[in-house]
């Protein structure tokens, strides 16, 4: 009776915690969404020289920012600490940090575009100083949210996920590119890099970022705090039918116990290569060590061509020519009005024709009437996401000799995801928040 007790009493406690940190997520965008429409109006009410009325909005809206980025540190402390301490399934875990990144993300991201727009303004000094400290802020906020990610990789079940395409190499290198985000990284980095298309591959990448990441992380705990210098070659070693072997090896430029040889069970690593029908060895030296991998990975399936050119809403075929940015025309695809607004006024100076869709379903209507240079696609939309949404455009595609290019902005940044992006046939992937130069550049390079 006794545990019967304790167990009902631990369990009201969990959902005592869950309420709480729910409402504290509910305030924190609530907050957000009122300090967004502030800075939004101040950026506009700027470019009509009412500088007096604007100047009140930005330091209400960054003041109101300020207090949101020390909830929000707050909040992602408590969530780092829960997710540490949590006994529950590691699915549920998975479901709580994947929420959380998503939620924090947007308000993040719109912070982090409208201060670049009002630091392009002409503030007045204090103004300026203000704007300055919230950017500081969201920076070390944006660090704690890619740490929590990184730790998350570590935690993530075993459980059997969709197999998709994706590169080697290229989910190696965002595995690097994500843990050097670390606030204290202290990995250099040597990846030497080959034909990324001898790399192509159907599976899971998750399994590969996560033996990357605990490697790196094994690494970094015994550096003392010193920079190490990692080397990471690829090689294929046999194939089959079916498979091909890769070799990976990771050598370092001090000594590191890379395994425990008297319990080499407790690496994630380890579990993760041997499920997995790898093979490891680890070779110590003179203020070096080596980790040779040798892992199977499934051929890539072929791409299924579903639809034909006279299918009824197929994209129209035409010929690419290249553009100057300013003559382009691009197709905004979100749900969330403050996050479409935001986009607008970072490429309405830049570009001169910029349509807007709040669905996947009313993107690819628009796709099949009208003519566009770039899709600009979010992820997570009702109707219709942009998963589902990029992969009907590619099959309407089929056959047309067109191709779209898409990109990906979205709050989803957990392991993996950058991988489901691109397995769909989105072109480039960027995770929220990004610096709208960032946006601009990959726009440029798509043209």
């Amino acid at each position: 009776m006794m545990e019967s007790d304790d167990y009902v009493s631990v369990n009201s406690e969990n959902k005592n915690a869950d309420e709480i940190f729910r409402k504290k997520k509910a305030s924190i965008e609530t907050y957000s969404i009122i300090a967004s429409i502030c800075l939004i109006l101040a950026v506009i009410l700027i470019s009509f020289n009412l500088r007096l009325i604007a100047g009140l909005l930005v330091i209400s809206g960054a003041a109101m920012f300020l207090m949101i980025i020390r909830k929000a540190n707050d909040l992602i402390r408590t969530a780092k600490e829960s997710f540490r301490d949590a006994s529950s399934s590691n699915e549920k875990k998975d479901d709580v940090i994947t929420d959380f990144s998503h939620r924090i993300r947007e308000p993040l991201n719109n912070l982090v575009i409208i201060a670049d727009l009002l630091m392009a303004t002409g503030l007045q000094k204090k103004q300026k100083e203000l704007i300055e400290t919230f950017i500081a802020s969201t920076n070390n906020m944006v660090t704690t949210v890619n740490e929590l990610t990184m730790e998350s990789a570590g935690n993530l079940s075993f459980e059997t996920r969709k197999q998709i395409r994706y590169n080697i190499l290229s989910t190696i290198q965002n595995t690097i590119e994500l843990y050097s985000l670390k606030e204290k990284a202290n990995i250099d980095f040597i990846f030497n890099k080959k034909d990324y298309s001898e790399y192509d591959c159907q599976g899971d990448p998750i399994i590969l970022k996560q033996i990357f990441l605990d490697i790196f992380n094994t690494i970094e705990s015994q550096n003392s705090g010193l920079p190490t210098k990692v080397t990471i070659n690829l090689r294929k070693e046999r194939e089959s039918d079916r498979e091909r072997y890769i070799g990976m090896r990771i050598q370092t430029d001090r000594s590191t116990n890379f395994i425990d040889q008297e319990d080499d069970k407790v690496h994630l690593a380890t579990k993760l290569i041997a499920s997995n029908n790898g093979k490891f060895t680890q070779e110590p030296g003179n203020n070096f060590t080596v980790l040779n991998i040798s892992m199977p990975f499934a051929y890539p399936v072929a791409d299924v061509k579903m639809a034909s050119a006279g299918e009824t809403g197929t994209v129209a075929p035409r010929e690419r020519v290249r553009k100057e940015l300013r003559d382009i025309n691009i197709l905004l695809v979100e749900d969330n009005l403050i996050n479409q607004k935001i986009i607008l006024l970072t490429l309405k100076p830049l570009v001169n024709s910029i349509d807007t869709a709040s669905n996947g379903k009313e993107a690819i209507e628009k796709l099949s009437s009208s003519s566009y240079d770039i899709v600009l696609m979010d992820i997570v939309m009702p109707v219709m996401n942009g998963i589902i949404a990029a992969e009907k455009i590619r099959e309407l595609e089929a056959g047309t000799e067109t191709h779209v290019p898409i990109i990906a902005i979205t709050a989803n940044a957990m392991i993996g995801d950058r991988e489901k992006c691109l397995s769909a046939g989105i072109d480039e992937y960027l995770s929220k928040p990004f610096q709208p130069a960032v946006l601009i550049e990959k726009i440029k390079q798509l043209l």
